[in-house]
């Protein structure tokens, strides 16, 4: 059923994946669902749920920008998404994947090789790990981890001045841009598109924010800091 549902959501996103890839994919997200029965990983379980919510949903990133031979970093991973399926479906990417949870880093550090998957993985905070890579990213992407004003000064110092960040966000994504207007000019940002894309009958979008200057040293700051008086 994964497979299937995989199979027949990639033409929605215009993508196009080799049998092979595919077929990873779902290796991928159902190691996710067997190790989710001894470790909080996903609330999603269902096989044609965990293709449209986590695989597809993951592999709109692909649209947003042409990653081959590029470094992307994945903010606050979580199991993986959406930076294993990104790898995954580019393996031309050199993908880092950061969560500060090291139980669910060791356990990607585990499966990926298993799978046949290169990925960095960190476990760190965010705004501790931005001061040793600071601006040596081409894209940093991010999902479910905070409102966009609070998301950008997380992401945005490791990106350097012509990459992007890749924000993806659900049906509040224009809010939430509305919301950002002061992140986005003081991080050294500037709204670039939103992608929309229908993922289960729900709006999901990447929001594409090309980075036009540095970003001032004194971002990013504690957590927080950034929670409590977000930009």
């Amino acid at each position: 059923m994964m497979y299937e549902t995989l199979t027949a959501g990639l033409p929605q996103l215009g993508l196009e994946l080799a049998e092979d890839t595919c077929r990873k994919l779902c290796a991928f997200g159902e190691a996710v669902v067997e190790q989710n029965k001894v470790m909080n990983l996903t609330a999603i379980t269902e096989p044609d749920q965990v293709a449209k919510l986590h695989l597809l949903d993951s592999l709109s990133v692909l649209k947003a920008a042409d990653l081959q031979g590029k470094r992307l970093i994945d903010v606050g991973c979580g199991a993986g998404f959406p930076g294993v399926p990104v790898k995954i479906g580019c393996p031309e990417a050199d993908v880092t994947l950061l969560d500060s949870l090291g139980k669910r880093m060791a356990w990607l550090e585990r499966i990926l090789p298993q799978l046949g998957v290169q990925a960095t993985c960190v476990t760190a905070r965010a705004e501790e790990h931005a001061a040793s890579c600071r601006e040596t990213f081409d894209y940093a992407t991010s999902r479910a981890v905070a409102r966009l004003n609070v998301l950008l000064e997380l992401t945005a110092p490791f990106v350097k001045v012509g990459g992007a960040v890749l924000a993806m966000k659900g049906a509040a994504a224009r809010e939430e841009l509305a919301e950002a207007k002061g992140a986005i000019e003081k991080l050294g940002l500037r709204l670039e598109q939103v992608l929309d894309f229908p993922v289960d009958g729900t709006a999901h979008s990447v929001i594409v924010l090309r980075k036009v200057k540095p970003t001032p040293p004194k971002y990013p700051r504690a957590y927080a800091k950034i929670k409590k008086m977000p930009l």
